[in-house]
């Protein structure tokens, strides 16, 4: 599997560095495998957290918003607001910012990366887009709130814009995402001893928090980003594991140390944020899909620290594999006819399913204990599609056939094999080429020679069904700059994240028997399963909670005549004593 990441910006660097700017990176999914493990300390009383200190209800909204969106695309902030985007988010992350590797800190430097050359190790060294950030100038055009930008200003820029756009959406928060494809080289560097990952989130708390800019361009200085970020996201693509950009630095300590990290993260948030008010302070991260990445990570440790966990649950197949076979970018689930190798040392294959399993409940193939909180789980939705070309349609429409090569590169995402949603839309809501794959609830679209993976109105269902039926917080989505201006599959997410599944199903275990058909207007579905009973009143029948016990999402007992039903891993978490946000969800009286 290809690492996760997203190489669209040979136009952007030229526009960003005729104007002095920096030039995109790539963000992260999750693509060659993922994995973690450890034992779970007993249950302490649960902090709150989430969106002002409230847990999830299940409908979360969480965005990226690319720096570089201000260059060939002309996507700017205004346009999260005229295109009904702000008002719906919960979360927009502004992605991304780079360690200084001469110093480990934070930074901001006007620097191109050379994120189009996947055999550079050095590609992200020293770069950072300071001139996008907060050095640009808006017209009245182009501005967030119709006023042009002057030259007296402390700020401009992107920054600017997104303080203007606070100001009209109060309740949406910003983080600050730090690292992604191209700047996690110096991630396991900083996280390495306690005094460097104090230096480093200090500094980081210092610029992007305390709005401490440096002067640069005629702009920033003392205090001059206050008050814009709530927090941060961090985006190490990929601790103790080689599968991350070439060159990037790892070690068989990252898995500790990237705990200590989001200690050292949550630790200094939480001191800022009782120092000016009781504000809660946000703390995301974006973690990967695929088992063997999954497992350099203490599944069972890092969800105390996080408010929501992003999952990049896309990427899992792409034309990096030229000649095919062709596959699907982001299965729900594993399909009996999926011709992919399977990840060592397991017979898993990649699927939406088997991540976030493994987050929540472990896999001992890999040695992940699981043990991450369900509810804090945000699901990745890619906006962006990934395609071949000479595909022979065989029996499926296109699907797991041979290929000539990757499909060709389009206008604005400037990469072969990779596409916005905005480029393909005559595809992809075209129902002549859109297909539906019922054994990985998938769309997948193709025009004869043509194939393109990606989300169609019935994935995006499925995938919001099954946030439900597993209790996860919400979605995330990457990223805002591929949608086209009436953001048609931005809202088909946020209606299907805002709603409920009216049943929960079972996976399907066996293949299609006949070749995936054009979708009917409305989702197939598959036939429920029988719900777990939960026994009548007045009996308790279940068995009885034990501290000594591991309990998982799902699992129901009897306790101190009640029943109860585990919302996620748990273990030496007493039934009825951690309040209605805890664990363990009180199905009544027995």
């Amino acid at each position: 599997m290809q690492s996760r990441k997203r190489a669209f910006v040979a136009a952007a660097a030229s526009a960003a560095l005729a104007l002095g700017g920096l030039t995109a990176l790539v963000a992260g999914g999750t693509a060659q495998a993922d994995t973690t493990a450890s034992a779970r300390p007993a249950a302490a009383a649960p902090r709150a957290f989430g969106l002002g200190g409230t847990p999830s209800s299940g409908g979360v909204k969480i965005a990226y918003y690319d720096q570089w969106s201000v260059y060939g695309n002309a996507f700017y902030p205004k346009n999260l607001d005229t295109e009904g985007i702000a008002g719906k988010l919960n979360v927009l992350n502004y992605s991304f910012e780079n360690i200084d590797p001469a110093n480990l800190t934070c930074f901001e430097a006007t620097k191109a990366s050379d994120a189009t050359n996947e055999s550079d190790p050095n590609a992200g060294d020293g770069a950072g887009d300071a001139f996008a950030d907060y050095q640009k100038s808006f017209g009245a055009d182009i501005s967030v709130n119709g006023t042009a930008d002057t030259w007296n200003q402390p700020i401009v820029g992107n920054f600017n814009q997104l303080k203007e756009l606070k100001a009209k959406y109060p309740n949406l928060k910003i983080v600050a995402s730090l690292g992604g494809w191209t700047y996690s080289k110096y991630f396991s560097d900083v996280a390495a001893t306690d005094a460097s990952r104090k230096k480093f989130v200090g500094s980081c708390i210092d610029m992007f928090i305390k709005g401490n800019l440096p002067v640069q361009g005629g702009f920033g200085g003392a205090g001059s980003a206050a008050g814009i970020f709530d927090g941060f996201d961090i985006d190490w693509e990929y601790p103790g594991s080689p599968g991350g950009h070439v060159g990037n630095h790892y070690s068989a300590a990252d898995k500790a140390n990237y705990t200590a990290l989001l200690a050292e993260f949550r630790s200094e948030l939480d001191a800022y944020g009782a120092a000016n008010g009781g504000k809660h302070m946000l703390l995301t991260a974006a973690l990967p899909a695929g088992q063997d990445k999954i497992a350099q990570i203490e599944t069972n440790k890092v969800g105390q620290y996080l408010d929501y966990a992003n999952i990049m649950t896309y990427d899992m197949h792409g034309a990096w594999d030229a000649t095919g076979p062709t596959n699907v970018q982001e299965p729900l689930y594993q399909s009996p006819n999926d011709p992919s190798t399977p990840i060592a040392p397991g017979s898993e294959k990649y699927s939406i399913d088997h991540a976030i399993t493994a987050w929540t409940t472990g896999d001992s193939a890999y040695g992940i204990p699981g043990g991450f909180p369900a509810n804090k789980i945000t699901m990745g939705y890619p906006l962006y599609y990934r395609g071949w070309t000479g595909v022979s349609a065989g029996a499926n429409h296109g699907l797991y056939q041979s290929a000539t090569g990757p499909a060709s590169a389009r206008g604005l995402s400037q990469t072969a094999g990779i596409a916005y949603y905005k480029e393909l839309g005559g595809l992809v809501d075209n129902a002549s080429t859109t297909y539906w794959d019922p054994a990985t609830q998938s769309n997948y679209f193709y025009n004869g020679s043509e194939f393109w993976t990606g989300l169609g109105a019935e994935a995006v269902q499925a995938r919001a069904d099954y946030a439900h039926c597993h209790g996860l917080a919400g979605s995330m989505m990457y990223s805002l700059l591929d949608l086209d201006s009436s953001a048609s599959l931005f809202n088909k997410i946020v209606t299907a994240t805002n709603g409920s599944s009216a049943s929960c199903t079972n996976p399907p275990t066996t293949p299609p028997t006949t070749p995936p058909t054009t979708p009917p207007t409305t989702p197939p579905t598959t036939p429920p399963t029988t719900p777990p009973t939960t026994p009548p009143a007045g009996t308790c029948t279940l068995p009885s909670w034990s501290a000594s016990a591991i309990y998982v999402n799902g699992n129901q007992v009897s306790w101190k005549g009640h029943n109860w039903q585990a919302k996620w891993w748990t273990t030496n978490e007493e039934p009825g004593t951690t309040g209605q946000w805890g664990v363990w969800q009180d199905l009544g009286a027995c």
